[in-house]
């Protein structure tokens, strides 16, 4: 295998949205750096199942219910 081709794994810590925290080893930032997560599987709606509040910019919710507002799904 050549040398110098492949990224620097090294040790970093991840700090979830609700404060836990892991090591685990990545090519992001340096060694015992630590990555505090802004959105993960315990606060993204496609994991909680879509709980939180949608915000519409721009009208695009407005207009596809003004258009398909009887469509019924299920």
């Amino acid at each position: 295998m050549k040398d110098g081709i492949h990224p620097d794994y090294h040790d970093i810590r991840i700090v979830m949205t609700d404060g836990t925290e892991f090591v685990t080893r990545s090519t992001w930032g340096s060694e015992g750096d630590t990555m505090t997560l802004e959105i993960d599987p315990l606060s993204h709606p496609a994991w909680t199942g879509g709980s939180q509040r949608l915000v519409d910019t721009g009208g695009q919710v407005a207009r596809f219910s003004k258009r398909f507002g009887d469509l019924k799904l299920g």
